[in-house]
């Protein structure tokens, strides 16, 4: 989860001017005349006699040699005055706000706060940094988390800016153990994101995954990596996704070749050469010779299988693929006609497939396309993922979303293939620095 923290009150202290001198009733003395009857204190001033307990210039020193026992002393002294004003009492709560504040003092900070927010002297501005300060302390100082929901709420009802605590929001739901609260909340604000078309807010979908490893909910975790995967992408994200959608129950191991090879595309950072063998011993099995030879290529840089319980079977794998490559670069056009003649399409799939391999993209996309046109029998979605695929490792970004949206709707692990693909299309590109 996100450590990013809220700015604290001190912080706001100048911007809310808590060491501002409050206004003074003018020290003018009063006629004889006048005395019997004692003339109303203007609104927002200072009686002097109070003003004398707090005047900044004797106070101010106080704080900066910590002398926070006569500070309070005259805090109280000036509290203890007959008939004080809805305006002197917010004056003093916003001593008791400066002097919470240099004792770090988050109790005492928070009822202050509280008692200056309801006495209504402020502009909506300043109410709105209170209310923000208050709603941080509770969050980060006094973990209340109860609360720190109850003030984030507020302020979004008061400034209408419902978005810029909402993260926080959900983030205490998750601290305080409601985790159904946090799950609920978390879909709701990724729904109305993504139905608004804009990303939703990468704490939120971190809140999510949170919640799927706290409740042990792989399906929660793994639909919060996809929402990370489609948003904010990195090969960490990626690799995390990949390998997670591999353990599901619903996976079936035929999608294997299909999976790394969109692991090849989208982490090849995270690559190993145990990768590159599955890739090419499968792609082998499957009769994608170029596709084998170029995995091994990539495996063994150096051309050199290390000493080891599948040495033999690498080389054994790497001579065939090799001859098959070689094969398919001198006389793949002669397999067109047989695979045109055949009932079933898989072998113009597989054969344009194989033209996709040696950068023949156009050529292999059209023979996969007559392929699906003329019916493959068995697992015939399959072939339109590849397909859909074979359009987006060609750069046809619009054909192969089109391909691929109607096979991404579904609960299998071909349609979570084909919504990865998809993502992978249309998703930022992943930043340098975010690559490891």
């Amino acid at each position: 989860m996100s450590h990013k923290r809220l700015a604290r009150i001190s912080l706001l202290l100048a911007a809310i001017g808590l060491n501002a001198a409050p206004a003074v009733m003018g020290l003018a003395p009063v006629h004889a005349a006048e005395e019997k009857k004692a003339p109303e204190q203007p609104a927002n001033t200072v009686r002097p006699d109070m003003y004398k307990l707090i005047d900044p210039a004797q106070t101010k020193p106080l704080i900066d040699a910590k002398n926070y026992a006569e500070f309070q002393n005259r805090i109280d002294q000036a509290a203890a005055l007959p008939n004080v004003t809805p305006y002197e009492a917010f004056i003093l709560n916003r001593m008791r706000l400066q002097l919470a504040q240099a004792q770090d003092n988050n109790e005492a900070s928070v009822k202050a706060l509280e008692a200056i927010i309801s006495s209504d002297q402020l502009k909506p501005e300043e109410r709105a940094r209170f209310i923000e300060a208050t709603a941080n302390i509770y969050y980060s100082g006094l973990k209340n988390f109860d609360k720190a929901i109850e003030w984030f709420d507020r302020y979004g009802k008061e400034t209408g800016d419902t978005a810029k605590f909402r993260p926080f929001a959900l983030r205490a739901y998750f601290l305080k153990n409601d985790f159904a609260t946090a799950k609920a909340e978390a879909i709701k604000d990724i729904d109305a994101a993504k139905a608004a078309n804009t990303a939703p807010a990468k704490d939120t979908i971190l809140v999510l995954a949170n919640v799927g490893v706290k409740n042990k909910e792989p399906d929660t975790y793994l639909r919060a990596v996809e929402e990370l995967t489609r948003y904010y992408p990195t090969e960490d994200y990626w690799n995390d996704l990949l390998s997670r959608t591999r353990g599901k129950k619903t996976y079936n191991n035929r999608l294997d070749l299909d999976l790394v090879r969109l692991k090849a595309v989208t982490v090849p950072g995270r690559m190993e050469t145990d990768d590159y063998v599955e890739q090419a011993e499968l792609a082998t099995l499957g009769g994608f010779f170029t596709e084998a030879k170029i995995a091994l290529e990539k495996a063994y840089p150096n051309g050199v299988v290390p000493a080891g319980q599948y040495k033999a079977q690498i080389e054994k794998m790497r001579t065939s693929a090799n001859k098959g490559a070689a094969d398919d670069a001198k006389n793949i056009d002669a397999g067109i006609p047989a695979a045109q003649k055949s009932k079933d399409g898989v072998g113009l799939v597989n054969l344009g497939y194989n033209y996709v391999t040696l950068g023949q993209y156009d050529k292999g996309i059209d023979l996969m396309k007559q392929g699906i046109a003329k019916g493959v029998s068995k697992n015939p979605e399959d072939a339109k993922l590849r397909l859909g695929y074979a359009q987006a490792i060609a750069g046809k970004k619009d054909e192969s979303i089109a391909t691929l949206t109607p096979l991404a709707a579904g609960a299998d692990p071909r349609a979570d293939l084909a919504r990865y693909w998809i993502n992978y299309q249309t998703a930022p590109k992943i930043a340098a620095g975010e690559k490891q």
